[in-house]
C-alpha cells in the first residue's frame, strides 16, 4: 500500500465488503473526517480499532493515565510490560498497524478547546461528568459531533449529540425497493397495483417515483411522492384524476429522502433524557440507570475511587446519592420509585472491566462515529443504557459474596475477578473449547477468549480450525491479520496474534474443514473432551453439521452471524434449548429458469443469467471435455442421463473439440462476436417472432405485460464500450479455456472484427419457446435421438482429438485482471439493455453475481460481545433457560431485540418424555469382551425397555426389518451389528469410530410414536 492521506479514492481491494454496507459516498465522507477518542482503556481501544478499520481520515487517541492490571481484562493492545506506561502511547503503534490509510497519533495533555477544534467527531470514554459537560457544550456550539461511551462492569452507557441540524441521508441502508406495476387508477387518491408474485415492500411514509409507465406518462420521473400502503400489493399516491389513462407497464422505485434531526447538548439531555431501547424487557430500568450513572460520578468525585467490588457499605452510599438525585429531579423517573437493587448491583460490579461488554458498547459507539462522519444510518437519539445482569450467578445459588473473593490479585484478570470472583476465573482457565472458523467472527471471539482467559490455564485449551488463507479484503474487518499475512493460513496467524495478547492462552491451530471427511480428527473422544463449541462459520451446511455433533455429544454451542449492520446470535444448551437445526433458515429466493432464459425483469435476473453463461461457456464444457478424454466410460455414463441432458453434454463436447475449437487468437475473437450476435440479437428476434409485441392472450391480456418486459434486439457497434467489453472478455476467456494466449489490445481486436463473418439470421417458424418452468420440464425428456446416436458415434474414439485438453475456469470475482467480472458486467448489462432494465455498475454487479456478504467490523465486534456474555453463563452452568438470551441487532436503525431461547420440544413414548438431546446408550460390548449380536440387541430392548423392535437402521443401511426375507433376517440375527454395517456398506468401519447412531421402530398401539436414537457403543 502507498496511502495518500489527501486522497478520497477508495481502495476497493481492501474495503470491498464494507463498501457494500456504507457505499462510496459515505466512505468518501468518512475519509475526510478526523476523530478523537479519549480514554484508552478497553472501551476506548475497541472504538479506536473499529474506526481505524472503517477508514477515517485520521485518528487521535488520548489518555493522561497509566496502564494498570485492571486494564488488561479488556485492553487487548496493552501487555504486562506496558503497566505504568501511558495507555495512549502504549497503544498507538499497535493501532496504527490496523490500516495504513489511517494515520494514528497519541496525545497525553489536557483536552483544551483549541486542541478539540481540529476534529469532526470527539468521543469520550473514562471521563468525569464535569469534563463531559464542558467538552459536550463546546462541541455542541462548534457543531463538532460528540459521543460519550462508558462501561462499568456489566453495565454500559452511550450518549450522542450530533448538533441542532444533522442530516441523515439514508436511515436504514437497505437497497431501495422496486415494484412492477400492473394498474394505476385515475382517482383521488390514485391506487397503484403491483405484480402479485411478491410483496411490494413499501411502507406508509415512503417516497416513490416512477419509470416506464405507458399511458399515464405524467408519473414518469416525477418528483418523489409520499405513499400510503393499502395492502402488500398496492398503495395510494395522491390525486391522479387529471392524468392520462393508464395503459400498461411501469416500475415504482423507492426514493431515500433525507431527514434532519435535532440533538440536545449533554447538559440539556441530562435533565430531559430521551432513550434508545437496548432491551425491550428492561425499559423500566432506563430512568434508574440514568440517575445511577450520575450518582457513580458523584461517588468517584467524593471518594476518588469507584465502589469496592461487592462492597455493601459502598453500595449503600451509592443508593443514598442516587435517591438524593432522584428527589431533586423526580421527572427523570416519571414519579416511579428508584430501583435501589439495580443501583446496588451497579455499585457491586462498577470496578469490573469485561471484554464482552466493551466489545458490544464499543461496536455500537464506533458505528455512531461512522454515522456522525457520513450521515449514513439513523443515529442513536440520544441516551442508551445496557446491562447484562443475567450473567451474574443466580441469587439462590451458592455464590460466595465475601469481598476478598473479588479483590484485585495484581493479575491480568483483575477486572473480571471484580465481578465473578477468583474461583470462577480458575474455572474459565480450565475450559476446553473448539472454535470453528477464524474469519471476522472468529478473530473477535479469539480476542475475547484471550481477554477473559478462556482455556488459559493448565488443563485448558482452545482448538481453532479454518482451512482458508488470508486475502487482502479480509484485512478490513479480520483485525488479527496484517498485509504481510496475505496468503498465509488464517488459523495459524490468528492464534499467534492472540497469544501476544495473552501469552498464557493455550491455543492450537488446525487447517481442517469440519465435516464427515475429518471425523478421524474430530473424533468422539475429541468432542466428548470439550466443554463447548463456538461457531464462526459462513455457511449453513457446516453450521448444521457442528450443531448435529453438539446434539449427539450433548455439548453447548455458541452460534452467530452477521450481514452488514445486522447480526444475530443463538445459544444452544443441552436439554434446555432447541438446537440450531430445529428452526430452518428461510429458503433462498429462486428465480424460475424461464424468467432467466426469456423473461427477465430485474438486474438480478440478468446477472444470474450472466453467471450461468460464464459457467456454461468457460467451465462446464472444459470439464466435460477433460472427463471425456480421461475416462473411457464417460460416453456410457452420459448416455444413462436424461436424453435432453445427455444431448446437451455430448453436443457441447463435440463442438468444443471440433466446430468451435479455435486455431488462433483471431478465431477466439470471431467466436465472441458470433456469440454476441446470437445472444443479443438473433435470440431476441426469434422470441419476438414467437411472441410479437402486440400479441394478446386468450384472456384478452397482452402477452408482454406485468412481469414480462418486451425486449428489443441490439445492433453491434464496435465503438460502444460495453459491446467491446463483452468481446474482449469473452475472447480472452475462450482463449484461456483452450490454453491460448489472449490480448488486451482493443484496437487490434477492432481490426479483427472487420473481417469476422457473421451469418445472416431470419427467425424460424416451429421453434418452441417455453413460457414457464413446467412446460420446460415436460419437454426436457425429449431430444433428437438420431443426433444423440450420431454424437455417440462421432465421439466413439478420443484418439480422434489428440492434444485437446482444456482448462476449466473457476469464477473468481476479486481479481480485476482476469476478465471474469468484465464478462459478467458486460453480459448482464447488454441483456438488461435488451429488456430496458436499468444497468448495474461493476460494484453492484460484483455484489450480486459474486454473492458477496456485506460486512463491517462494528457489527462483528458488537455481536461477538453478546456471544461472550452468553459464554459466561454457559461456563457457570446450571442456569435456567430464563437467564440465557438469543438476539438480533441492526446497528443502522439502531435496533436491539433479545429473547429467551426456545425450549427443546418434548416428545413422548409411553409415559416417558424426551427431547432432541436424549438418546438411548447401549453398551454393545458384553462382559466377555465380545460384541452383541443383532438377536441380543433386540432381546436387550425387550428386557430393559419392554419394546418389541421391528426395525433397525444405520442410515442408509437397514440392519433389520420384520418384512425382510427370512433367510436374510436369520443371517443378520446371528451377526454382530458392526459386522452387518460393514457388509451392507461394503467398507470397514473406520478405526476412530467407537459408536454407531442407530434408529429403531417398535410395535405399539399408539400412532406416530417417535423414539430417541440409539447410541450403540461397540468399541
Amino acid at each position: 500500500m502507498d496511502p495518500d492521506e489527501s486522497s478520497t479514492e477508495i481502495d476497493e481491494g481492501l474495503y470491498s465488503r464494507q463498501l457494500y454496507v456504507l457505499g462510496y459516498d459515505a466512505m468518501k465522507r468518512m475519509k475526510t473526517s478526523s476523530v478523537l477518542v479519549s480514554g484508552m482503556r478497553g472501551l476506548g481501544v475497541e472504538i479506536a480499532k473499529n474506526i481505524i478499520l472503517g477508514g477515517v481520515k485520521q485518528l487521535t487517541v488520548h489518555d493522561e493515565g497509566k496502564a494498570e492490571w485492571n486494564d488488561l481484562s479488556s485492553q487487548f493492545y496493552l501487555t504486562v510490560d506496558d503497566i505504568q506506561k501511558n495507555r495512549a502511547k502504549a497503544s498507538e503503534q499497535r493501532l496504527a498497524e490496523l490500516n495504513s490509510y489511517v494515520p494514528v497519533s497519541s496525545y497525553t495533555g489536557k483536552l483544551t478547546e483549541h486542541f478539540l477544534q481540529q476534529f469532526q467527531v470527539v468521543v469520550l470514554t473514562d471521563s468525569t461528568l464535569e469534563e463531559q459537560q464542558r467538552i459536550g457544550e463546546f462541541c455542541h456550539n462548534q457543531n463538532i459531533k460528540f459521543i460519550v461511551a462508558d462501561t462499568k462492569g456489566l453495565f454500559g452507557q452511550l450518549f450522542c449529540d450530533f448538533g441542532e441540524k444533522f442530516t441523515v441521508i439514508d436511515t436504514n441502508g437497505e437497497e431501495p425497493q422496486t415494484a412492477v406495476i400492473t394498474w394505476i387508477t385515475k382517482d383521488n387518491p390514485g391506487l397503484v397495483t403491483c405484480m402479485d408474485e411478491a410483496w411490494h415492500g413499501f411502507q406508509t411514509g415512503d417516497y416513490v417515483t416512477f419509470s416506464q409507465v405507458q399511458g399515464m406518462t405524467e408519473l414518469n420521473n416525477c418528483t418523489p411522492i409520499e405513499i400510503q400502503v393499502n395492502d402488500p400489493y398496492s398503495f395510494f399516491i395522491g390525486d391522479t384524476s387529471d392524468f392520462s389513462d393508464y395503459e400498461k407497464g411501469g416500475i415504482a422505485m423507492e426514493v431515500k429522502m433525507p431527514q434532519t434531526l435535532m440533538f440536545k447538548s449533554l447538559g440539556e439531555a441530562l435533565k430531559e433524557p430521551k432513550y434508545q431501547v437496548s432491551d425491550f424487557g428492561k425499559t423500566n430500568r432506563q430512568g434508574t440507570l440514568h440517575i445511577a450513572f450520575q450518582a457513580l460520578h458523584q461517588f468517584v468525585k467524593d471518594y476518588s475511587q469507584l465502589p469496592k467490588p461487592w462492597g455493601k457499605t459502598d453500595a449503600d452510599v451509592l443508593v443514598t446519592i442516587a435517591n438524593k438525585l432522584s428527589e431533586n429531579d423526580p421527572s427523570i423517573l416519571n414519579e416511579s420509585p428508584l430501583d435501589e437493587e439495580l443501583v446496588r448491583k451497579l455499585a457491586y460490579v462498577a470496578m469490573g472491566n469485561l471484554s464482552p461488554i466493551t466489545a458490544f458498547i464499543g461496536g455500537i459507539a464506533a458505528q455512531e462515529v461512522m454515522k456522525a462522519c457520513t450521515g449514513k444510518f439513523m443515529p442513536l437519539h440520544q441516551w442508551m443504557y445496557f446491562d447484562a445482569l443475567e450473567c451474574l450467578p443466580e441469587e439462590n445459588k451458592d455464590f460466595p459474596l465475601f469481598e476478598e473473593n473479588f479483590a484485585p490479585r495484581g493479575c491480568r484478570y483483575d477486572g473480571q475477578i471484580a465481578i465473578f470472583g477468583a474461583e470462577f476465573q480458575e474455572k474459565l482457565k480450565m475450559q476446553k473449547y473448539f472454535l470453528v472458523g477464524a474469519g471476522a467472527i472468529g478473530c473477535e471471539l479469539m480476542k475475547n477468549f484471550a481477554m477473559i482467559g478462556l482455556g488459559a490455564g493448565e488443563g485448558g485449551s482452545i482448538t481453532v480450525t479454518d482451512m482458508d488463507t488470508i486475502e487482502r479484503s479480509n484485512l478490513n474487518r479480520q483485525f488479527l491479520f496484517r498485509p504481510g499475512d496475505v496468503t498465509k493460513m488464517k488459523s495459524e496467524i490468528a492464534a499467534a496474534a492472540v497469544r501476544k495478547m495473552n501469552p498464557s492462552l493455550q491455543i492450537i491451530a488446525h487447517q481442517n474443514r469440519v465435516g464427515p471427511e475429518t471425523e478421524n480428527i474430530y473424533t468422539q473422544d475429541f468432542i466428548e473432551n470439550l466443554n463447548g463449541v463456538a461457531n464462526a462459520l459462513d455457511n449453513v451446511e457446516a453450521r448444521r453439521y457442528m450443531d448435529g455433533l453438539c446434539v449427539l455429544y450433548q455439548k453447548p454451542l455458541l452460534e452467530s452471524g452477521t450481514l452488514g449492520t445486522k447480526g444475530n446470535f443463538q445459544v444452544i444448551i443441552p436439554h434446555l434449548t432447541e438446537s440450531y437445526s430445529s428452526s430452518g433458515d428461510p429458503p433462498e429466493k429462486f428465480i424460475p429458469i424461464c424468467t432467466l432464459k426469456n423473461f427477465p425483469n430485474a438486474i438480478e435476473h440478468t446477472l444470474q443469467w450472466a453467471r450461468d453463461e460464464f459457467e456454461g461457456l468457460f467451465k462446464q464444457p472444459a470439464e466435460n471435455v477433460n472427463k471425456y478424454l480421461e475416462d473411457p466410460s464417460f460416453i456410457d455414463h452420459t448416455m444413462k442421463l436424461q436424453e435432453g441432458q445427455a444431448f446437451e453434454i455430448l453436443e457441447g463436447v463435440y463442438k468444443s473439440l471440433d466446430a468451435d475449437k479455435p486455431k488462433c487468437w483471431a478465431d477466439c475473437v470471431a467466436w465472441a462476436r458470433r456469440r454476441w450476435q446470437t445472444q443479443y440479437s438473433n435470440n431476441i428476434r426469434q422470441l419476438l417472432h414467437n411472441f410479437p409485441q402486440d400479441q394478446v392472450m386468450s384472456s384478452g391480456v397482452l402477452f408482454w405485460s406485468g412481469p414480462k418486459r418486451c425486449p428489443h434486439p441490439l445492433e453491434f457497434d464496435p465503438n460502444n464500450h460495453v459491446h467491446m467489453d463483452y468481446i474482449m472478455a469473452a475472447a480472452n476467456l475462450y482463449a484461456q479455456s483452450y490454453c491460448m494466449q489472449g490480448s488486451q489490445d482493443r484496437a487490434a481486436v477492432q481490426q479483427i472484427l472487420l473481417s469476422v463473418d457473421v451469418p445472416p439470421f431470419s427467425p424460424k417458424s416451429g421453434v418452441t419457446i417455453h413460457t414457464n418452468d413446467a412446460e420446460m420440464e415436460d419437454a426436457a425428456s425429449f431430444a433428437e435421438n438420431e443426433r444423440l446416436l450420431e454424437l455417440k458415434t462421432l465421439l466413439s474414439s478420443c484418439k480422434n482429438f489428440p492434444g485437446c485438453k482444456m482448462q476449466a475456469i473457476d469464477f473468481e470475482k476479486d481479481d480485476d485482471t482476469n476478465f471474469h467480472m468484465d464478462f459478467i458486467v458486460a453480459a448482464s448489462n447488454l441483456r438488461a439493455e435488451n429488456y430496458d432494465i436499468p444497468a448495474a455498475d461493476r460494484h453492484k454487479s460484483k455484489l450480486i453475481a459474486g454473492r458477496i456478504i456485506p460486512a463491517i467490523a462494528t457489527t462483528t465486534a458488537a455481536i461477538v460481545g453478546l456471544v461472550c456474555l452468553e459464554l459466561y453463563k454457559v461456563v457457570q452452568g446450571d442456569k435456567p433457560i430464563t437467564a440465557y438470551r438469543n438476539g438480533f441487532i441492526n446497528l443502522a436503525l439502531p435496533f436491539y431485540a433479545f429473547s429467551e431461547p426456545v425450549p427443546a420440544g418434548k416428545q413422548k413414548y409411553r409415559d416417558k418424555e424426551w427431547t432432541l438431546w436424549d438418546h438411548i446408550d447401549v453398551q454393545g460390548i458384553k462382559p466377555n469382551g465380545e460384541e452383541m449380536t443383532l438377536a441380543e440387541f433386540l432381546d436387550y430392548f425387550k428386557k430393559v425397555h419392554d419394546l418389541e423392535v421391528t426395525f433397525v437402521c444405520h442410515v442408509p443401511q437397514i440392519l433389520y426389518a420384520t418384512h425382510m426375507r427370512q433367510e436374510v433376517k436369520e443371517k443378520h440375527l446371528s451377526q454382530r451389528l458392526s459386522e452387518i454395517v460393514t457388509t451392507l456398506s461394503k467398507e470397514n468401519i473406520k478405526e476412530h469410530v467407537k459408536a454407531l447412531k442407530l434408529e429403531i421402530d417398535f410395535r405399539t398401539e399408539e400412532d406416530d410414536v417417535n423414539f430417541p436414537f440409539i447410541f450403540y457403543q461397540f468399541r
